[in-house]
């Protein structure tokens, strides 16, 4: 049996991981700047979270939801605690794709309306619901574009309020960062004004942070620049560091039912040995004032740099625009530098960077960035 080839992927084969450098099978060290999508937070092998892991399988790997799991309850109270939605209840997945299905369910089930406003270049997705609501129809099939989402343009609030005037809209869902479509942020303006008019009209306000949560903006979550409280968080991701889980934040405001929801392998015991890790390091390390020291670092430096159109993002979510398609550049610093980055459509560049990377590491990808372009 082959592969179902569906990635174009490099010739690489990373085996070996540590802090923010990764290595090959060859033994080529190379500096790690994308974290794997974002999903990579405290780094790679941390020793917290290799323990964590590891006490876990070698007790017990997995027992079924229909049983007390008190290391749910301990992710929860501590992820509550350092987010600043303490007075949240959270629900327990597997995957960012299955945050958005759950949360777009539970706004349906509570005001009892099935058109979502979305916004052009989204990504939340590719399941049934969450594809439906990301603006790319290429990787929308027929049986998925059933003509829930109304797509507007990023801080188009008149448009807005005229979709909600219709009546049908259960939910408005926004990233706090656009991160597949090139780090674009929402204005804070907008967003307060989003929220205002959601918490008017019992429309659903949902942030979904899977990629610019867990501290990657440099706050816990990036809508929190903004100053407001959504209805309902999606995060997944960094929270796992690596291993696969995604969780929903859900207001007070909703009220739980029994089999409304339901979920076979989230919020398992190693899926909540890794989380518990993850918000460990977050404070012992205070990794958020890392964020924030080395992604103004980064930015500023890479301002500096002749021929980039616009530097962009918050914290280490960071895209760097050119006015000429990047795939060259992205190739030369993989193949000859030893960097990986990502990418966002033809022109961007993609940061996304353990939130562990130290000014020395960020002082060496500028040197090797500045190298590639000829600087």
């Amino acid at each position: 049996m082959k592969l179902y080839d569906v990635y174009p992927i490099f010739n690489l084969n990373i085996v070996k991981g540590k802090g923010c450098r990764v290595w090959d099978e060859d033994g080529n060290e190379y500096l790690d700047l994308y974290g794997g999508h974002a999903v990579i937070s405290i780094g790679h092998a941390h020793p917290k979270y290799v323990e964590n892991i590891s006490k876990q399988v070698a007790t017990l790997g997995f027992y079924s939801n229909s049983v007390i799991n008190t290391l749910q309850q301990g992710v929860a109270e501590k992820l509550g605690r350092i987010s600043g939605y303490d007075d949240y209840n959270l629900f327990f997945i597997n995957s960012g794709a299955e945050a958005n299905e759950n949360a777009l369910k539970l706004s349906s089930f509570k005001n009892g309306k099935k058109r979502v406003i979305a916004f052009r270049k989204a990504f939340h997705g590719r399941t049934s619901l969450a594809v439906e609501i990301t603006d790319n129809p290429k990787i929308i099939a027929p049986i998925n574009a059933n003509g829930h989402t109304t797509y507007l343009a990023m801080g188009d609030i008149e448009g807005v309020r005229a979709e909600i005037a219709k009546g049908d809209v259960t939910a408005v869902i926004i990233e706090g960062i656009q991160g597949v479509g090139g780090i674009d942020i929402p204005d804070d303006g907008f967003l307060q004004q989003l929220q205002e008019m959601c918490n008017a009209t019992d429309t659903t306000l949902i942030l979904d942070e899977i990629q610019s949560g867990c501290g990657r903006s440099g706050k816990f979550f990036a809508h929190q620049w903004a100053g407001i409280k959504p209805d309902i968080i999606t995060q997944a991701k960094g929270i796992g560091n690596g291993f696969p889980i995604g969780v929903v934040l859900i207001s007070p405001k909703y009220q739980a039912v029994y089999g409304e929801l339901g979920t076979t392998f989230g919020g398992n015991h190693l899926a909540c040995a890794a989380a518990e890790a993850v918000l460990d390091v977050m404070e012992e390390e205070k990794l958020l004032d890392n964020v924030n020291k080395v992604g103004a670092f980064l930015m500023s430096e890479l301002a500096k740099i002749d021929g980039i159109k616009e530097v962009r993002g918050r914290g280490l979510m960071i895209g760097i625009e050119f006015d000429r398609p990047i795939k060259e550049i992205r190739s030369k610093l993989l193949f000859d530098e030893k960097v990986f980055t990502g990418v966002s459509g033809t022109n961007v560049i993609r940061l996304l960077p353990p939130l562990t990377l130290s000014m020395a590491e960020a002082e060496e990808f500028i040197k090797r960035f500045r190298r590639v372009l000829g600087q």
